[in-house]
């Protein structure tokens, strides 16, 4: 069974720039969208209000978020991509230094 990640991060406060974001990720390069499916992520949406992000992810049985940042490390293409979309994003205000995206705690499920 598939099981599912919400994570956040915020875009700077910067209408070009959020905009230019938005644009990259209508088309995101091969190699990403690559990295992506291969690391055992099967779905991923991106949500934006203002300049809060939100991603969902669906992973199958393989994935692992140290097998996932393993992966990028060794990847060029991903270190570039990362690179140029620290353009774009911007730390929330509890991130470690070099924290990016955040997991985020379900608070509730409504069963119906």
């Amino acid at each position: 069974m598939n099981k599912k990640y919400y994570l956040t991060l915020d875009l700077k406060d910067d209408a070009g720039l959020i905009a230019e974001y938005e644009e990259i990720h209508q088309q995101i390069w091969p190699e990403i969208q690559e990295s992506i499916v291969s690391a055992g992520i099967v779905q991923m949406e991106i949500f934006r209000m203002a300049t809060r992000l939100v991603m969902v992810m669906e992973v199958d049985d393989t994935f692992s978020f140290e097998k996932k940042a393993a992966a990028d490390a060794a990847n060029p293409v991903v270190q570039e991509w990362e690179t140029l979309m620290w353009k774009y994003q911007q730390a929330l205000p509890n991130a470690k230094p070099g924290e990016k995206w955040m997991m985020m705690d379900k608070i509730f499920e409504l069963h119906s």
